[in-house]
């Protein structure tokens, strides 16, 4: 070991009259600790909401997306043999989109009807992990027959909120009134209405599709929309999401206009990009939290090179130059940082795993989703965090170093 170190270890330790300075410095690592700890914690939790938003977003948005370029694909089926033969694809599912009147006994709301396959791979494993009540494969059934009254439309599948609005349950009637355009150059409006039986009841956390999104089965869609056999587009589930722009422009290369081709990026750039921001900007007012401990460094380095200036002084007079009387006080200035730093990860790493085990903070699930903080470690964080401390702590002692070095023994020690 270098006797710099052991000079700079040796100065950690107090004598009665050093105590003072003993103590500032453990309140400097303590500092760096609690900042250390704060950045790593807001990072994962960030992170948790950031992943959390995303699993809730491709759950209501495509990965890809194939549409019309008027708003119909009539030779649906080509497109979606044209689109299984890009690599990089796993399935791909037509659907309908329509506007409609829902009403109840108990109350009545415009909706957006999605008319969709039932036993797609969107249904089954985006959306069907949302149902509270029924299953998302009963939109293909056949409504069960009620004694006295005419038999139901088909059935549906309605979000949570809007289950509420209309007062209705599983297996509860709801009327759906559409307006239907008529004539070859859809010159005339008339509307068009039925009986339909809820088959399932689902609960994402977004509020627009639990409250105005209605599922009904692909041929029953385009059978009540007057749609004949054309969809409004085509969703396209890849194989890795990592995949998302190499595949949006293959398929873009092997689908000509007027069809188009977007992807989930295209659909949440702004949410993604505040995301991002917000991550951005906590980090750099904590990392000045981090800055205003390790710079307390700055005054506890200033205090010890007073104090121990005839030490210095000694050291030089016994042939130890400059630079060596330098390192002494960055390297008990790194010390002390580097302390701070690694029980901080210890601490911000403990604060993960209480948080994502037990629920100590509770948030409303109506608007988030969920109803407790999520959490994502990222190991990188951890690192970046460690470094960019040690490099504030670093910077931290240079000025009380040049300070200590420039001391003149004869001076000193005439004194």
């Amino acid at each position: 070991m270098r006797y710099e170190l052991k000079i700079a270890l040796r100065y950690l330790r107090a004598r009665r009259k050093d105590a003072f300075i003993s103590i500032t410095t453990l309140f400097t690592g303590v500092g760096v600790m609690i900042g250390v700890a704060a950045l790593v914690v807001t990072l994962s939790v960030m992170g948790g909401f950031e992943e959390s938003l995303k699993q809730r977003v491709l759950a209501l948005s495509p990965q890809v997306q194939v549409l019309g370029g008027e708003g119909t694909i009539a030779n649906y089926a080509q497109v979606q043999a044209t689109v299984a033969r890009v690599a990089g694809v796993r399935s791909s599912d037509p659907f309908t989109v329509s506007q409609a009147m829902v009403s109840s006994p108990g109350g009545v709301s415009g909706v957006v009807v999605r008319g969709v396959r039932p036993d797609s791979p969107t249904m089954t494993e985006q959306w069907g992990r949302y149902v509270t009540a029924g299953k998302m494969a009963s939109l293909a059934d056949r409504p069960p027959a009620v004694s006295g009254k005419e038999s139901a439309a088909g059935m549906l599948a309605i979000g949570a909120g809007l289950a509420r609005k209309l007062k209705v349950t599983l297996a509860g009637q709801i009327r759906v009134v559409a307006p239907i355009l008529t004539g070859d150059q859809a010159a005339s409006l008339s509307t068009k209405s039925g009986d339909f039986t809820v088959g399932a009841i689902f609960e994402s956390g977004m509020s627009f599709p639990d409250g105005n999104m209605v599922f009904m089965d692909l041929a029953r869609a385009q059978e009540f929309f007057g749609r004949g056999g054309s969809v409004n587009g085509i969703d396209v589930r890849l194989v890795s999401l990592d995949r998302t722009a190499e595949v949006t422009e293959a398929l873009k290369r092997q689908l000509a206009p007027p069809l188009s081709v977007r992807n989930w990026m295209d659909y949440n750039r702004s949410a993604t990009a505040g995301f991002e921001m917000l991550k951005r900007v906590y980090s750099l007012v904590l990392m000045l939290l981090v800055g205003v401990a390790a710079f307390n460094l700055v005054a506890t380095l200033i205090m010890v090179v007073m104090e121990k200036r005839k030490d210095i002084a000694v050291l030089m007079t016994m042939g130890a130059t400059r630079r060596e009387v330098r390192a002494i006080f960055v390297l008990k200035g790194l010390v002390v940082g580097g302390a701070g730093t690694f029980a901080g990860l210890i601490l911000g790493a403990i604060g993960c795993f209480v948080l994502s085990r037990y629920q100590v903070i509770t948030i409303p699930q109506e608007i988030y989703g969920i109803s407790t903080v999520p959490i994502a470690v990222e190991p990188l964080n951890f690192v970046l965090v460690a470094i960019a401390s040690l490099v504030l702590c670093l910077i931290a002692t240079f000025y009380p170093a040049r300070q200590a070095s420039r001391e003149v023994p004869a001076e000193v020690l005439r004194t």
